[in-house]
C-alpha cells in the first residue's frame, strides 16, 4: 500500500513540476522576447505554442532514453487527440472559438499532414533515425516559415498594444524562470515517466494506454489552461492556434527528437490511433472551415467523440 502511494505521489509531483516548469519558462521566454522588441506573434507562434509543448517533449525524450518507447508515440498521439477534441471543445463552452483564414489554409493542413506522415513512417513499425531526421528538417523549415509570415505581420503586429498579455520582468527572474522552468521540466518528465511505467507495470495496463490517458492529460495541462485563458478573453485565434502549433511541435521536435536519440518502436495500437488523429482533424478543419469558426455544439460533438475514443482504448 505505501509502495502504491508512493508511486502515486511521485507521479503527481512529476504533474505539477511539468506544469509550473512549462509556465514559469514561457513566461520568463517571453518576457525575454518582449525585451529584444521581438512582435507579439512571433511570441505566440513560437515560444507560447513551444513551451507549452515541453512536457510532452521532456516526457517522449525520457521515454526513448529509458527504451519505454510505447509511451513516447502514445504520449504525443494521445496529447494531440486531447489537445484537438477536448482543449478546443472546453474552449468552444465558453466562446465561439474564431479561426483565421490564415490558419485553415496552412497551419491546420500542415498539422493534418504531419500526422499523415507519421502514420507512413510508422508502416514499418519503426520510427527511424532518417525518419526523425526528417522530421527535425520539417520542423525547422515550419520555424522559418512562421517567423517570416510574422515578420510580414510585423507593423500590424506591433500597432495592437498587448504588453499587458506579457509580464515584463526583471532580466535575472527572466533567467531564474528559463532555468528554473526548463529543471522542472525535465525533472517532472523523469518522474512522469517512472511513475507511469510503474503504476501500469502493478496494475497490468499496457505502457500504450496509460500514455494516451493519464501521461496524455498531464501533459496537455498547460495547453488546456493557455487556451481557455485565452478564450475567456476572447483573444482571436489564440486559442486553436496554440493547439495547432503545440501539435505539431509534438510530431516534428518531439518525436523527431526522441527517434533521433533512440529510433522509436511504432505498434499497431499506435498506427491505429494515429488515423483517428488524422480523422478528428479533418473533421474539426472542416467545423471550422464554413463560418471560420467553431461553436458550442461543435465543441460537444468534439466531446462526446473524445469520450467515446477513451471508452474504445480501454476496451481493446
Amino acid at each position: 500500500m505505501i509502495d502504491t502511494l508512493m508511486k502515486l505521489a511521485i507521479l503527481i509531483v512529476g504533474f505539477i513540476l511539468l506544469i509550473k516548469g512549462a509556465d514559469f519558462f514561457v513566461d520568463g521566454s517571453s518576457s525575454v522576447a518582449k525585451r529584444l522588441k521581438v512582435p507579439s506573434m512571433i511570441i505566440g507562434l513560437t515560444i507560447v505554442a513551444m513551451g507549452t509543448s515541453l512536457p510532452e517533449c521532456a516526457v517522449s525524450v525520457t521515454a526513448s532514453m529509458s527504451n519505454n518507447n510505447a509511451l513516447a508515440v502514445s504520449n504525443v498521439v494521445g496529447s494531440n487527440l486531447f489537445n484537438l477534441m477536448v482543449v478546443c471543445g472546453v474552449c468552444t463552452l465558453f466562446v465561439p472559438l474564431a479561426v483565421s483564414t490564415d490558419t485553415l489554409k496552412k497551419e491546420f493542413p500542415f498539422s493534418i499532414i504531419c500526422a499523415a506522415l507519421l502514420l507512413v513512417f510508422g508502416l514499418d513499425s519503426m520510427l527511424g533515425r532518417v525518419d526523425s531526421a526528417v522530421f527535425i528538417v520539417l520542423f525547422a523549415a515550419y520555424l522559418g516559415w512562421m517567423i517570416r509570415s510574422a515578420l510580414q505581420a510585423r507593423n500590424k503586429a506591433l500597432s495592437e498594444d498587448n504588453d499587458e498579455e506579457i509580464k515584463l520582468l526583471p532580466v535575472w527572474q527572466c533567467i531564474i524562470y528559463i532555468v528554473g522552468g526548463a529543471a522542472a521540466i525535465k525533472f517532472g518528465g523523469d518522474f512522469v515517466v517512472d511513475g507511469a511505467t510503474a503504476i501500469a507495470t502493478m496494475l497490468g495496463l499496457s505502457q500504450n494506454l496509460i500514455g494516451l490517458t493519464i501521461v496524455a492529460l498531464g501533459t496537455s495541462l498547460p495547453e488546456l489552461v493557455t487556451s481557455i485563458v485565452a478564450a475567456r478573453k476572447n483573444e482571436i485565434d489564440m486559442a486553436l492556434g496554440n493547439v495547432i502549433g503545440s501539435n505539431i511541435f509534438n510530431i516534428l521536435l518531439v518525436l523527431g527528437i526522441a527517434g533521433v536519440i533512440s529510433p522509436v518502436a511504432i505498434i499497431a495500437e499506435n498506427l491505429i490511433d494515429t488515423f483517428i488523429l488524422i480523422a478528428v482533424s479533418t473533421l474539426v478543419w472542416i467545423f471550422a472551415w464554413k463560418k471560420k469558426e467553431l461553436v458550442k455544439w461543435q465543441g460537444i460533438v468534439m466531446l462526446a467523440i473524445y469520450t467515446a475514443y477513451l471508452v474504445y482504448i480501454c476496451m481493446r
